[in-house]
């Protein structure tokens, strides 16, 4: 469970004063904007903010009281690392009292294993914390059972396929539906300047491509356990696909007119997410997905809805 977005009203007094707590030190903001580039290690956020580690550790208890970041534990050749993630993208407070005008959020994180279909050209391969899965460059090991394992996939051609519940949407006035995930290109081992034109298709429909810059490296991804080569894909970026009643979004930019009721998300027992490339895209690059133990953000594939 992944919370992305935080609303609370005016009148909440058992939440409030944590928020109020958290938000009312100028340290504890520069936490966040840092955090809204990449998760840190407590030792890094100390290096960043030239504070002790013991100053850094009691204020990130503060914010993740407030349900604003999110700490795991990383095992690393000197011992376990204390990785602080954003755990949230916006935070509103409301002061319509009326119940009936709340509204509220829904999360769930899907793990990456957990297409429903795949086609996969060779150029491909998943890995978990401990090692790759199977083999590399073999596209049948993406219907082995220990792709549920997986916590970075990569393929050079084709598309993943995901069912996403949408049960929680049923009898609900639905404001949007996102998906929010880290991704690059694929290129061998690791290229800058690599890019993909990276699609994506809900309920069959296309509603965006995003072209991705490059398969990233240079420097380890945050998260990636120590086994990981350095020559290999080292991170991505969070991209967001936010459905609303009006069109898509990609990020911030509109690039659709299709909206929730033209897609019929609330339609049927599921929602269908397709990301791929297509066979005729301009930028071939393939694609580069991040788990929660790879990467820069501690973070799968998330899905959200907002409702009243």
């Amino acid at each position: 469970m992944s919370v992305r977005e935080y609303d609370l009203q005016i009148n909440d007094e058992e939440k409030l004063p944590d928020i109020i707590q958290a938000l009312n030190a100028s340290v504890r903001r520069q936490m966040m904007s840092l955090l809204s580039r990449s998760s840190y290690s407590i030792a890094d956020l100390a290096k960043k903010l030239k504070l002790p580690i013991s100053t850094v550790s009691f204020h990130v208890n503060i914010l993740r009281k407030a349900g604003f970041v999110n700490v795991t534990v990383k095992r690393n050749t000197r011992g376990n690392a204390k990785i602080v993630s954003r755990q949230i993208d916006r935070f509103s407070l409301g002061f319509l009292l009326d119940t009936q005008t709340k509204s509220k959020t829904f999360s769930m994180e899907i793990p990456l294993g957990s297409f429903c279909d795949a086609q996969i050209e060779a150029g491909c391969g998943m890995a978990n914390g401990s090692n790759i899965i199977i083999a590399d460059d073999t596209p049948g090991v993406f219907f082995s059972p220990e792709r549920y394992s997986a916590q970075i996939i990569w393929f050079a051609k084709g598309y993943l396929e995901y069912r996403i519940p949408n049960y929680m949407m049923r009898d609900k006035k639905v404001n949007a539906v996102t998906f929010s995930m880290e991704l690059c290109s694929e290129a061998p081992n690791y290229r800058n300047d690599w890019e993909s034109d990276i699609t994506f298709w809900v309920n069959g429909q296309e509603v965006a491509t995003y072209v991705s810059p490059g398969d990233f490296g240079g420097r380890r991804g945050r998260l990636n356990p120590p086994w990981w080569s350095d020559f290999s894909t080292q991170y991505g970026i969070i991209k967001t696909i936010r459905i609303t009643n009006e069109c898509v979004y990609l990020d911030e930019n509109a690039v659709s007119t299709l909206n929730i009721g033209k897609l019929g998300l609330q339609a049927g027992d599921y929602i269908t997410l397709r990301i791929g490339i297509k066979k005729d895209a301009h930028h071939q690059g393939g694609l580069n997905l991040f788990g929660e133990q790879f990467g820069d953000y501690a973070q799968g594939l998330v899905f959200t809805v907002d409702y009243n």
